[in-house]
């Protein structure tokens, strides 16, 4: 069996995960990379993806990963994300409302202001379903 090391997902919302697991796929900045119990030390930036924890039974769970940090150190792994949620809790049909709602939002906004944000929740929405494409 595979040895384990502590892990800790978080978003602003809420601490998703805190356990002891086998390995972590995290996508970097630089690319995807994995981390196993003892891995040197190192922080990296995370982009839009999906991030895969290996479970108990040789599968892994997977959590839609946007933004933040990997904190790779001696007592394990630490990702901080702006925004982490469950794979399995992302149904298509709430997405591509959300995505819709998104682009009225843009099309409406009344401000440079609101557009903004409107277009910044938007490429959001895209990034979501463009990483569930490729998981």
């Amino acid at each position: 069996m595979a040895e384990l090391f502590q892990f800790e997902l978080v978003s602003p919302e809420r601490q998703l995960l805190s356990k002891q697991v086998s390995e972590v796929v995290v996508p970097g900045s630089e690319g995807e990379f994995g981390v196993l119990k003892d891995h040197s030390p190192f922080i990296s930036t995370i982009m839009s993806g999906i991030l895969k924890v290996r479970n108990d039974a040789n599968g892994f769970d997977e959590y839609f990963v946007r933004g933040g940090f990997a904190d790779v150190a001696a007592g394990g792994l630490t990702v901080l994300a702006e925004q982490a949620v469950p794979v399995g809790e992302i149904s298509r049909e709430q997405l591509d409302q959300a995505i819709k709602n998104a682009e009225e939002d843009v099309a409406d906004a009344k401000d440079d202001d609101a557009k903004q944000k409107a277009e910044m929740t938007l490429a959001q929405l895209k990034d979501v379903v463009e990483a569930l494409n490729k998981a």
